[in-house]
């Protein structure tokens, strides 16, 4: 039986063809989906039709660097359109469903980032969540004025103060500052505006925002982190975590870890942040169909492809230079996602994979975790995770799109549905309603009813 009186929760995570890294070659992918803002609508709105909790977008701030044989071959992380601007532009063809995307500590301002995210929730009514990165690219730099990347501590040192940044902009404004009063003339209450005055070790930040505070308060937080540092900042700040975990056991851990570090050390709720690992799944009515669905798949990767796709997963590291059927080589951590590196290498190591065995495995959801069979079968994995709280819910990534995502919520919704484990209607206008999350107080509000008492 699910946990008493709670329903999982599900992000719709869309790459513009598909998580596989061949999603482009399907016959029945759009092909022209980089740039297809018809495309995005018709997802979004399969996607609100299902009754998702959100939508999710990614980005990077530089094209993927590998071999020209290899990028020519790819269309993930290529050329796409930029993610603000295109969450601002679905919440106008939408109306309940949540929409979140990517803006990067490393390489925006706070005051950039806090006034967007305010915009777009003003914009969408409601709906918006930002999704907390650092850049784990050194392409990235190279477009912003420097000649070496961030070192991984830096980074998420930069992106703690970002955080906090940005949230203090969020409440420069009292929810009721702006009173508009004709007669008396006066279009907001002074009282009611509030300076940040931030100066810290990489921001100086006077504010206020002049954006009204968003109707949330916060756009709902994101966070992918599951090193030490990504961790920390999750526990602190993140309102729903995307996890690359595998195995329920590892999810497990990390899920109690991170919720048990947000109680002790932030006085979080554990309730109030939602763990959500990546799912991308092949489902059809029958076992043997979805595993042909599964195969076709497969068999469209280009080894080039999936030698440098992994090449990415381990840091960048140069794998031309090793036998393609030889065993993964040892390498040194990098810069790059650690958790992500350390779980393929682990996976290696486990089952004696070859480097065009890992590669084929990492290539199809970009090292997330892929299953396949009937809807009874998806949800089977989906309810036993979260059953056992491993998971609060799950980040679902169609291998390609859009006839991917139409199994999902033409063939599981339903399933989960039936057993109770999913709404079958929105009971809520905003995402933290739809997630369950409380509504943000301003600091200035609480420090004033702090010192009444």
């Amino acid at each position: 039986m699910p946990r008493p009186k709670a329903q999982l929760k599900l992000g719709a995570f869309f790459n513009p063809t598909g998580h596989h890294v061949a999603s482009w070659r399907h016959p029945q992918s759009q092909a022209d989906a980089n740039v297809n803002f018809q495309h995005y609508i018709e997802l979004a709105q399969t996607a609100e039709r299902g009754k998702f909790d959100m939508v999710f977008l990614a980005d990077n701030l530089a094209m993927r660097e590998a071999s020209m044989e290899a990028l020519s071959r790819s269309a993930q992380y290529i050329s796409n359109l930029e993610p603000m601007t295109l969450i601002a532009a679905l919440a106008a063809v939408t109306s309940r469903i949540g929409l979140v995307c990517t803006a990067t500590t490393s390489y925006y301002e706070p005051y950039h980032v806090a006034r967007k995210f305010a915009t777009m929730d003003h914009i969408s009514g409601g709906r918006v969540g930002w999704n907390l990165v650092t850049s784990g690219t050194f392409a990235e730099a190279y477009n912003f004025n420097r000649d070496a990347h961030f070192g991984h501590a830096e980074r998420y040192d930069r992106a703690r103060e970002f955080a906090e940044v940005v949230v203090g902009l969020w409440d420069s404004w009292d929810d009721d500052a702006f009173v508009r009063d004709k007669e008396q003339g006066l279009y907001f209450d002074p009282a009611k505006l509030h300076t940040l005055n931030h100066k810290g070790k990489y921001f100086s930040v006077k504010g206020p925002l002049n954006t009204p505070r968003p109707p949330q308060g916060h756009p709902v937080i994101v966070q992918a982190g599951t090193s030490e540092d990504g961790m920390d900042i999750s526990a602190r700040f993140a309102e729903v975590i995307f996890s690359a975990h595998w195995s329920i056991e590892a999810c497990k851990k990390y899920s109690k870890e991170v919720k048990s570090r947000a109680a002790e050390k932030f006085g979080r709720d554990p309730d109030h942040l939602k763990v959500m690992p990546g799912l991308s799944c092949f489902v059809a009515e029958s076992e043997s169909e979805a595993n042909e669905k599964y195969e076709f798949m497969q068999s469209l990767i280009h080894p080039i492809v999936a030698r440098e796709i992994l090449s990415t997963i381990l840091g960048g590291a140069d794998l031309s230079k090793y036998p393609f059927d030889g065993p993964v080589p040892d390498l040194p951590m990098t810069g790059g996602s650690q958790s992500t590196m350390q779980s393929a290498i682990d996976m290696a190591r486990k089952e004696n994979l070859s480097i065009r065995q890992l590669a084929m495995r990492m290539a199809g959801a970009r090292g997330k975790s892929v299953i396949k069979g009937t809807p009874k079968q998806i949800v089977d994995h989906m309810e036993q995770w979260f059953v056992e709280e491993a998971a609060d819910g799950f980040n679902v990534m169609p291998p390609y799109l859009p006839g991917a995502l139409d199994d999902f919520v033409n063939l599981v919704i339903p399933e989960l549905q039936r057993r109770g484990l999913f709404r079958t209607e929105y009971a809520g206008r905003t995402l933290r309603e739809h997630l369950g999350l409380p509504r943000p107080r301003s600091r200035y509000e609480a420090r004033a009813d702090h010192a009444a008492e």
